[in-house]
């Protein structure tokens, strides 16, 4: 019964998700967050205790959960997620029209909306300029940040365009069945051109959005600060303050939040939970999480996208730094899958918080194939796929892991890297692992220095494209910027990604997503371990926290309960 509440909960977020496909075609209505609750109360300061510190503070240039945390109660989108949901309502957008060749969607913007610490309305020169200084090579902004994300959703947008001061044009070069969900991610929030001729390279330290809460200061691996912004369009947030403590070590989250030294904390261990739930002054918050903790192994097959085009084209092709001779072959990662018991990890690990993976999706998205059943645990069957490439006598690798910083998918990493440790040995396989900060570890992965790496992601809006595009295509191979830390060229692959990104019809994109799964499973780059539940605790006093399945925390809507 648990594992069909968790399906029923995806399952519903997949009917919404239905719902803006078939319904962003038309126009939104203005629809203010819904803050109407009348037992709220304002005032008072909320200090979450975080995993991490934030890598930057500019909503286009990171692709980290702490980042993204901090930014999503400053910055807003055209539109945003409806609570709890993946479907999509007005946000700095009031209304949208989608042409009939879907290549364009023209905005109206809200009036009036004022962006933090003086620096004036918001109009479609900001607009304009959030989005053209990812994209374009010319903008004087754009060799300010790498726009990670701009190669993996948003390269479709070939022009956004000012029609009057309210509003904006999105030119696409082809029709993409998942833009309009992916216009409400953090990376497509809108930011004030003024304060970034101001701050200049230093912007990213000094964000400025049109959000509920304006940033007051960054005191680095310690603290950020947000104050309510009085000024917001939606009404002032119940809140005076938001502080984002950081706290790597969960034991340590746990006995602040018990101390009250914090009203809220991510990332509990499994371990925690029973005690979290037997507090009478705390709050366990949970739901199945939409996202997957994996293993990639780096087959060394990358390139530099030199001509800008978010493609893999011939001659770009590039040594990747991590490149792992064993893992070329197919029996040899074939082997790890089997030789690493992810029920063991799943029971004892994340106290059966978790699903066990066998796809690189969780399940109940559209596209999520049921017909899959992975690699089952068979140390002999891996010890012959290690005889049949030539490795009997096993070799030595070196497995990154994240070390303390937990991650929705990975909550206790340590021990889930102590464990793979263990079962690759008991076939042959030495690993040695390794670890460093986290800003450090995901620019260096990017980079592919890794032959063998811990990592995972949590869905950005609800569409499958945003897991099996990001995670597993060529055109995210891309040394310097990667998403694919497998380093696996796979052209049919690709191929049938691009057809689905083509497709409206639901049950067509269904098909192909189905196919793709299949292929990325049959190629075994990627060990998939669990899709983990998400849990959060807070002190009973607060409420109104509303847990979102991309991960993402908004606390517009939060207060204490006096």
């Amino acid at each position: 019964m648990k594992k069909e509440g968790k399906l029923l909960g995806l399952l519903i977020a997949l009917i919404m998700l239905s719902s803006v496909f078939s319904g962003c075609a038309d126009q939104g209505t203005t629809t203010p967050p819904s803050t109407t609750d009348a037992t709220s109360k304002y005032g008072g300061t909320l200090v979450f205790g975080s995993s991490g510190d934030a890598v930057r503070l500019d909503p286009a240039d990171v692709t980290d959960g702490e980042s993204i945390q901090r930014m999503d109660n400053i910055h807003e989108g055209l539109v945003m997620y409806e609570e709890g949901t993946t479907s999509i309502k007005p946000a700095l957008a009031t209304e949208w029209t989608i042409s009939e060749d879907k290549k364009t969607i023209t905005f109206k913007l809200r009036k009036g909306v004022q962006f933090h610490k003086g620096f004036g309305e918001m109009t479609a020169d900001d607009v304009v300029f959030s989005f053209a200084r990812q994209y374009d090579v010319n903008n004087w902004y754009h060799d300010k940040g790498e726009w990670a994300y701009w190669g993996y959703m948003f390269s479709d947008i070939e022009k956004v365009e000012k029609i009057d001061d309210y509003t904006v044009a999105i030119h696409m070069t082809k029709p993409n069945s998942s833009m309009m969900t992916s216009l409400a991610m953090f990376t497509a929030d809108i930011v004030s051109e003024k304060a970034a001729k101001q701050y200049g390279d230093d912007y990213f330290k000094n964000p400025v959005g049109t959000g509920p809460f304006e940033f007051v200061e960054w005191v680095k691996d310690d603290h950020i600060t947000l104050k309510a912004f009085e000024g917001y369009w939606g009404g002032r947030a119940y809140l005076d303050q938001v502080i984002f403590r950081v706290i790597p070590d969960p034991s340590a989250r746990l006995m602040a939040l018990q101390a009250g030294e914090v009203d809220g904390m991510e990332y509990p261990d499994p371990s925690q939970l029973e005690i979290i739930k037997q507090n009478p002054n705390l709050q366990l918050v949970s739901q199945a999480g939409m996202n997957v903790g994996y293993i990639a192994l780096n087959c060394g097959e990358g390139y530099v996208d030199k001509n800008g085009n978010y493609q893999w084209d011939d001659g770009e092709e590039v040594a990747v730094p991590g490149e792992f001779e064993p893992f070329k072959d197919i029996r040899v990662r074939q082997a790890i899958q089997y030789a690493i018991n992810k029920e063991a990890i799943v029971k004892n690990l994340y106290n059966g918080a978790a699903t066990v993976a066998v796809q690189g999706m969780p399940p109940g998205l559209l596209g999520y194939n049921y017909d899959i059943v992975g690699y089952p645990y068979n140390p002999d069957k891996a010890k012959q796929l290690l005889k049949d490439a030539g490795y009997e006598n096993g070799f030595e690798v070196t497995l990154w892991h994240m070390g303390s910083t937990s991650r929705p998918y990975f909550p206790e990493p340590t021990g889930i890297a102590e464990a793979i440790q263990s079962d690759l040995s008991k076939v042959g396989i030495k690993v040695n692992l390794f670890t460093e900060d986290w800003g450090t570890y995901l620019q260096d992965a990017e980079a592919g220095k890794a032959p063998m790496i811990m990592l995972g992601w949590s869905g950005d809006n609800g569409d499958p494209d945003n897991f099996l595009n990001v995670l597993y295509s060529d055109h995210v191979c891309t040394v310097g910027s990667a998403g694919n830390y497998g380093f696996k060229r796979n052209a049919p692959l690709q191929k049938v990604l691009n057809n689905a990104l083509l497709t409206f019809d639901q049950e067509q994109r269904d098909t192909l997503y189905k196919l793709a799964n299949k292929m990325i499973v049959d190629e075994s780059t990627h060990v998939f371990i669990a899709h983990a539940d998400q849990n959060l605790a807070f002190r009973s006093n607060i409420k109104g926290f509303v847990i979102h399945p991309t991960d993402r925390k908004f606390f517009y809507p939060v207060y204490k309960e006096k």
